[in-house]
């Protein structure tokens, strides 16, 4: 995993997440995975279960589930974020996440789709008093 990813940058991603989420009421995880048997979308579909994020209040989670050995990148919308930005947001995101991960900037590309998510959270679903977060912001590993 520290080919990829050191300490510092994991910092950096839940920073990333922490400020993305702090004008929208969405949630927004990211899932390293070192899994190497099965298909990568079904077990990020599986982690998403997992993470419970389908069980936020406005269905509004969005989690990047990344397996960079086998060099597969998924991201799920919950259906109420998924309803409001379509597929064509979710492949445009796939698409620059993945040009940059090509080029081996990986802390990078995911603080910025970690922001491009946020950016469309905030759009469709905004913050509002006492929100509370529903799911951590830390990166989890399997």
């Amino acid at each position: 995993m520290e080919t990829y990813l050191k300490k510092q940058d994991i910092n950096c991603l839940v920073e990333a997440i922490r400020e993305a989420e702090h004008s929208t009421s969405g949630e927004i995880r990211i899932h390293i995975d070192t899994n190497k048997e099965g298909n990568p979308a079904e077990r990020a579909w599986e982690v998403f279960q997992i993470l419970e994020m389908h069980k936020t209040k406005e269905r509004n989670a969005v989690l990047f589930h990344i397996n960079f050995e086998l060099k597969y990148l998924t991201i799920i919308g919950d259906e109420g974020i998924h309803h409001k930005v379509k597929q064509e947001f979710w492949d445009r995101l796939y698409d620059k996440t993945t040009a940059l991960f090509a080029k081996g900037i990986y802390t990078k590309a995911l603080e910025n789709a970690v922001r491009e998510a946020g950016i469309e959270l905030k759009r469709h679903f905004p913050t509002y008093e006492n929100k509370i977060n529903e799911l951590s912001d830390d990166v989890t590993f399997s």
